[in-house]
């Protein structure tokens, strides 16, 4: 059964300097970190700050065509990791049929945000990818992640024009 995760952010690789949206499953505390392109961060990253352009960009275009269609994003579903590439799903319905819709995963955590739909990750995949969450030491320690997404300044994101 798929475990609902959260967005806890997204950060830059101190490494690759890729982003990286960090999924955080509520319960464990334990996350998943997902390399995506600088575009879809920049569409995670305005979604999460509730931030609305003068014009559609991609993924409100994805949610306008679903609401006139009369069609409801249930949820996205982290669903596979084949060769260190993630797969998603998005989970459809339209007149009470559902469908599911391969996603890239960042296009389909894009298109959650935006509409308030569920953001699953299958087990296989939190068994293979999730980094468990670590007890802060009396010292105050953070995890690498909490320590990641504390210091990304949240208008970084900004300076990429889409």
């Amino acid at each position: 059964m798929p475990k609902e995760v959260a967005v806890a952010g997204v950060t830059i690789d101190p490494v690759s300097k890729s982003p990286v949206v960090v999924l955080r499953e509520p319960e464990s505390g334990n996350a998943i970190p997902i390399w995506i392109g600088l575009l879809e961060a920049n569409a995670i990253a305005l979604a999460l700050e509730g931030t609305e352009l003068p014009r559609p960009m991609t993924h409100d275009l994805m949610k306008s065509i679903l609401q006139v269609t009369g069609a409801r994003l249930r949820s996205v579903e982290i669903a596979d990791i084949r060769e260190n590439t993630y797969f998603a799903l998005l989970h459809i319905e339209r007149n009470g049929e559902s469908v599911l819709v391969d996603a890239r995963p960042s296009d389909a955590i894009a298109l959650a945000l935006r509409c308030d739909a569920r953001i699953l990750v299958s087990e296989t995949v939190f068994a293979q990818s999730s980094i468990p969450a670590t007890a802060a030491p009396e010292g105050g320690e953070k995890d690498k992640w909490t320590e990641l997404l504390e210091k990304m300044d949240p208008e970084q994101f900004s300076k990429y024009k889409m």
